[in-house]
């Protein structure tokens, strides 16, 4: 038996339960992992709530899709994986299918990482989810090099402080935005070129400034809704406007546009483009172990908290104050 959070209706964070779990054995093609720690995303809290791109299939659900921990057991066809070997769990499954709030979980082989030598484990569960979104997006898909600007809208969070660490690895320049001034030196410290304070500043005149009236070649957007506009003025005729996430709840209206507008491409983008295929997570894998070995990404930890407090942590999550990751960590 393990412990493990799940949820019986959709609701607010008050509808996790901690119960313990038959968790079985890995079957053909499947891992079995001692969870350690476990990184927390928009998505679970969508999914509790019942606002998320599919819906919980059958209740008692699970959550969480990405975790660090130790491998426990290995299942028939599963090659490349020992017992005792540290690992990380990646985004790369429905959770309608496995999930990772637990003491002990299993998890699909092809949604699992080798953990970097010196990386712990709360580190481990706080870097693959931000750093291979950023990088699928602007790198693998985009084609973002040395030189070209990226605007980055809610840049305090874990996805937006992984990217700003990834812009300046391949020499882009990045562009952060925020609500507020509370955070703009901590963006700058964090390695933004320059930061937007959305309250105060229009992003598309201040990026047309800023790259002498050629516009960025990259917006990575987690919020969506009628900001998109003012976004869309933003982009460099050729450049692209990804929608990566909806954090701001509202209809998305797509910009109007006349023939006299510079080219403007808009994508969505999801990070399971590139962790539900093989050979893109190979080389995500590869492009951040890289940067982690090196130095280039430092995987930022706002705070953490225990599994029996994984109330009070979405609740945290949901205020939107943190700046980077929230990581429960869990007891054996």
């Amino acid at each position: 038996m393990a412990k493990t959070v799940r949820f019986h209706e959709y609701g607010g964070p008050e509808v996790l339960r901690l119960e313990d779990v038959e968790v079985g054995e890995p079957g053909p093609g499947e891992l079995s992992i001692r969870v350690d720690a476990i990184g927390l995303n928009r998505a679970e809290v969508l999914f509790r709530s019942g606002h998320y791109i599919e819906p919980v299939k059958e209740f008692p659900a699970g959550l969480g899709a990405e975790a660090a921990g130790v491998v426990e057991a290995v299942g028939a066809r599963v090659t490349g994986f020992e017992v005792g070997r540290p690992v990380s769990v990646v985004p790369a499954f429905s959770m309608n299918d496995y999930s990772v709030y637990a003491e002990r979980a299993i998890v699909p082989a092809a949604a699992v990482v080798h953990r970097p030598d010196g990386l712990g484990a709360v580190e481990g569960a706080a870097v693959w989810m931000p750093y291979v979104t950023a990088y699928g997006a602007l790198v693998e898909v985009g084609g973002m090099r040395a030189g070209d600007t990226v605007v980055l809208t809610a840049a305090s969070s874990s996805v937006g402080l992984a990217a700003i660490q990834l812009a300046r690895r391949v020499g882009a320049v990045p562009v952060a935005t925020t609500r507020s001034r509370v955070k703009k030196d901590a963006l700058l410290e964090a390695g933004a070129a320059e930061v937007i304070v959305t309250d105060e500043e229009n992003v598309a005149d201040r990026v047309l400034a800023l790259t002498a009236g050629r516009g960025a070649e990259f917006v990575f957007d987690a919020v969506a809704g009628p900001g998109v506009v003012d976004l869309a003025k933003a982009v460099a005729s050729g450049g692209t406007l990804f929608l990566y996430g909806a954090v701001s709840g509202q209809e998305t209206p797509y910009p109007g546009f006349d023939l006299g507008m510079p080219a403007l491409n808009i994508r969505t983008y999801t990070m399971h483009e590139t962790t539900r295929d093989p050979e893109r997570l190979r080389r995500a894998e590869a492009f951040v172990s890289s940067g982690l070995r090196t130095g280039a990404f430092q995987p930022t930890v706002d705070r953490t908290f225990n599994l029996d407090e994984i109330v009070a942590a979405h609740r945290y999550m949901e205020a939107g104050t943190q700046m980077g990751k929230i990581v429960v960590t869990v007891d054996h």
